[in-house]
């Protein structure tokens, strides 16, 4: 099937979210992995309890409420530290293959986007740090409709700013849960699953990578 536009999940798919805690492994010590997990583990089931609940803080906030968590969690009440670890997150480092990847599906003629939880501000910060924003057609936040994948009306998103209906749509993610509702919307799937990962959501037609450069030779 033809695609025309390749639209990437951003945090996990083309940002480490593990790149913050990381970078301060020095001083967080053999802490930092566990809380790192925490920080992201709560970070994702905010996103849903609250959409659950009918509220939408947006992404900043919850990400700033799970790194709480999980600094109480493993007993770290630094607020110095605390405010390294979220300016951090602001510039996470993307993966190594992602700006050549962006830049050879543009030149194959592909529509490239971004669709993600984060807020425009936090998006905006991302993908400067990383210096792809010239490699992107559209860098689409759920705030347009103030609500968290994987609500199907996240995923409409994409057709409003590409002009490229589902089918023609290539979506990657690292969480197996948005390849999850991005295929029941009706989009071609790629579960980007660099931690080798036992599979989920069987019933689903999802192609699964390692990183996104086996992107660049799927058949589509």
């Amino acid at each position: 099937m033809t695609i025309s536009a390749y639209v990437f999940d951003a945090y996990g798919t083309l940002f480490d979210v593990h790149a913050a805690a990381a970078k301060h492994a020095a001083v967080l010590g053999t802490t930092w992995e566990r809380l790192s997990d925490l920080w992201r583990t709560k970070q994702l089931e905010y996103t849903w309890v609250e959409s659950l609940m009918g509220r939408h803080p947006d992404f900043w906030a919850v990400t700033e409420r799970a790194l709480d968590h999980a600094l109480g969690t493993v007993a770290l009440r630094d607020p110095g530290l605390r405010a390294a670890l979220l300016s951090a997150y602001r510039t996470l480092e993307a993966y190594s293959e992602v700006p050549d990847v962006l830049r050879t599906l543009k030149q194959r003629g592909a529509r490239t986007a971004i669709l993600s939880n984060g807020s425009p501000g936090m998006l905006d910060d991302a993908v400067q740090a990383a210096g792809i924003g010239d490699l992107l057609d559209a860098v689409i936040s759920v705030e347009e409709v103030g609500i968290y994948k994987p609500d199907r009306r996240v995923y409409e998103l994409v057709e409003r700013h590409l002009g490229v209906p589902p089918h023609a749509v290539s979506f990657q993610s690292s969480n197996a849960w948005d390849a999850a509702g991005a295929g029941r919307f009706g989009f071609q799937v790629v579960w980007v699953n660099r931690a080798g990962r036992p599979r989920e959501y069987a019933d689903l037609p999802v192609t699964e990578v390692r990183n996104l450069s086996a992107l660049l030779m799927l058949d589509t």
